[in-house]
């Protein structure tokens, strides 16, 4: 089922939300619609440490899951400071404090509107 526009947009606020239930620092949305065939959305968190990590990966696709929504794949892993979760429109990076900055995504997708940021 293809989503619409403002299914995947809910689908990104939502997503931020679960994080920042988990206590994810410094969470962003970017809109990324005319900047990329990529994905409609990034989703940007930090968790730092590797249990936090794992726990906030483990909570999108049990939360999601319960709510009818399939994580299509989950790469990396909380020991390599990178879990990507692929939900379609919708793609969510959470990050270790080092490898956030490493990877810089923010400046490298600056041309994306900012939809939300929760410190």
């Amino acid at each position: 089922m293809r989503r619409t526009e403002l299914e995947t947009a809910d689908l990104a606020r939502r997503v931020a939300d679960i994080l920042a239930d988990r206590l994810a620092e410094d969470i962003v949305v970017l809109d990324l619609d005319g900047t990329t065939i990529v994905a409609d959305y990034f989703v940007i968190a930090t968790g730092t440490t590797e249990r936090q990590l794992k726990a906030l990966a483990d909570a999108l696709g049990e939360q999601l899951g319960d709510s009818g929504v399939r994580v299509r794949q989950m790469e990396g892993a909380p020991e390599s400071g990178w879990v990507l979760a692929d939900l379609g429109g919708v793609i969510v990076h959470l990050f270790s404090p080092d490898r956030r900055a490493y990877y810089r995504l923010e400046q490298l997708w600056s041309g994306a509107k900012v939809i939300v940021r929760m410190a």
